[in-house]
């Protein structure tokens, strides 16, 4: 960047950012780089494993960091019997990547992480053949993403096939939800000990639990008379924190990071990092190091709450955690720890519209301070999604208001899934190759019924008489002729077992809510298809059942 700014203004232009990167394009440039990224360190660099991304494509993975995960894994998972044939597993080897084939381990660390999330009734233990391994995968998966992972990328091929870093990607992801799991303040009163000098107490519960972990290190190190740290990486590279200390050499460093772990596995917290990680500063490592260490170890006094008001802490619900999940499943940006504090400047609200197919003109989003945030939000909300937001201004979701923020995200999420039902709609469709998609639940090809017809004629081959079915050329019917289908179209569906309430009129007259209805029951009746290929097909939606029932019940 300092030899392409021509000009030396210290910026750089779009020109001159267009010269840099056709310069790094250079074939003898690309082939360095790619040597210096094989080179690096700890560092496992391999191509592409798809036929459309292996040739150019490079991916990468710490060694450090798989390491890691597999002692901890082994030492998790030691005594399930459901595990022997996977644990435990070679560190300095590839196991990890091949054990999460058959999906058993996966729902097991998912699990460990968050209790219950997976009735391990389900999950196909025995005689695993490759349909039952891909049930289990599909099923970590979408538990996953039930806990506030990010799989949008993800899928149980991947998995099967034993990509490294999407392998370690997810794992990162399913043991950082279950350290982080206690570091809040309604599940540990004692962090309230970390309050500062003037600090208001809603302040610190809206840090996240990264935040949180390193004052409360720094809470430590201040009692213990030594130099405080403001992050997981270069401040910790050396081991030894005094400010007047001579910089210490490499064999010292280790020599004294061997000892710290020496100390931590006194107090049986000895996880995730080696005198190495800590002296290189891997600050992912030594980020799960010390969470390990505060939920083992937290030496925190509950007594000290200095006459403060706590009765306004109180713990997460189960719907606001669901609604939380449920964001940082889709991969908004910043990660949601808190419902409210961290809806309040609006960023990811609007990322949650683009979710749900709202453009969002990003060159007109406000930055802080946000001044003019409530107005713009509610527009796009009101007339663009055409939510119903009477009573609800951007000034309530800033404000952290727990009523109005529940009452739009709930409109999202409903967004969101009639936006599922309608893509596994288009899907089946495509599949068969009909040609009577529909944009939406309002969209006029529903009034000749022929999509709800050709629906039924992928869920049930055969059913359709095709002869009874009116169409022409054109897709213009005359009223009796629709209506005639509309009729046609609900008794074949009732006929194949699908429990429709909506009548032929509201096909014909293309009554949003009932033709949802009508596609909902038909999505319900054709997950139940007994052919492995769709019901693999239709596992890999899994929230449409519960979302599409529920949604049916409430419209009904």
């Amino acid at each position: 960047f300092i030899a392409g700014d021509t000009n030396k203004d210290e910026k750089i232009s779009f020109e001159e950012f267009v010269s840099i990167y056709q310069n790094l394009k250079s074939k003898q440039i690309a082939e360095t780089f790619k040597k210096m990224i094989s080179r690096r360190d700890g560092i496992r660099s391999f191509g592409g494993m798809s036929g459309n991304s292996c040739e150019g494509t490079q991916h990468s993975y710490s060694d450090e960091e798989k390491v890691a995960f597999v002692n901890w894994i082994n030492k998790a998972l030691a005594k399930d019997p459901d595990c022997d044939h996977l644990l435990p597993m070679n560190p300095n080897g590839d196991s990890l990547f091949s054990s999460v084939r058959d999906g058993i381990l996966l729902c097991k660390m998912i699990n460990l992480s968050q209790p219950d999330t997976i009735d391990e009734r389900v999950i196909n233990t025995k005689k695993l053949t490759t349909f039952k391994m891909r049930e289990n995968l599909v099923l970590a998966l979408n538990s996953a993403s039930a806990i506030g992972c990010t799989v949008v990328s993800i899928d149980a091929h991947d998995l099967m096939a034993g990509k490294p870093h999407l392998v370690l990607g997810l794992f990162w992801q399913i043991i950082k939800v279950g350290l982080f799991a206690d570091i809040e303040i309604s599940r540990n009163e004692g962090l309230i000990c970390l309050l500062r000098d003037g600090e208001q107490l809603d302040h610190l519960m809206s840090l996240s639990p990264e935040e949180l972990l390193l004052r409360w290190v720094n809470y430590h190190l201040r009692n213990a008379g030594t130099q405080t740290i403001s992050n997981f990486s270069e401040d910790i590279k050396t081991p030894s924190l005094q400010e007047k200390s001579p910089p210490l050499d490499k064999n010292r460093s280790d020599r004294r990071a061997g000892l710290m772990l020496q100390q931590a596995a006194r107090l049986d917290c000895r996880q995730f990092v080696s005198s190495q990680d800590v002296t290189s500063g891997n600050s992912k490592l030594n980020m799960a190091f010390v969470a390990n260490m505060f939920n083992t170890h937290p030496a925190l006094q509950r007594g000290q709450l200095n006459g403060l008001d706590t009765s306004h802490i109180e713990a997460e619900t189960r719907e606001e955690k669901t609604f939380r999940n449920w964001m940082n499943s889709l991969g908004v940006s910043p990660y949601v720890n808190h419902l409210y504090w961290d809806l309040c400047n609006g960023l990811v609200i609007l990322q949650l519209l683009e979710k749900v197919n709202v453009s969002v003109n990003w060159r007109r989003v406000n930055q802080p301070p946000y001044p003019a945030m409530g107005g713009n939000m509610k527009r796009l909300g009101r007339d663009v999604a055409h939510f119903s937001l009477v009573g609800i201004g951007g000034q309530n979701i800033n404000q952290g208001s727990s009523m109005h923020t529940l009452a739009l995200l709930w409109q999202l999420m409903r967004r969101y899934t009639v936006l599922i039902i309608l893509n596994w709609v288009n899907s089946q469709l495509s599949q068969k190759r009909k040609d009577c998609q529909i944009s939406s639940f309002k969209d006029k090809k529903i009034s000749t019924s022929l999509p709800v017809i050709d629906l039924i004629d992928v869920i049930a081959p055969g059913t359709v008489k095709w002869d009874m079915v009116k169409r022409n050329e054109r897709g213009n019917l005359n009223k009796e002729d629709k209506l005639d289908n509309a009729k046609y179209a609900v008794s074949l569906a009732r006929k194949i077992g699908a429990r429709v309430y909506a009548l032929p009129d509201d096909l014909v007259e293309v009554n949003p809510k009932m033709v949802l209805t009508m596609f909902a029951c038909l999505m319900g009746h054709g997950m139940k298809r007994p052919t492995a290929e769709a019901h693999t097909r239709i596992l890999q939606l899994p929230e449409c059942l519960c979302l599409s029932y529920c949604f049916e019940a409430a419209l009904l």
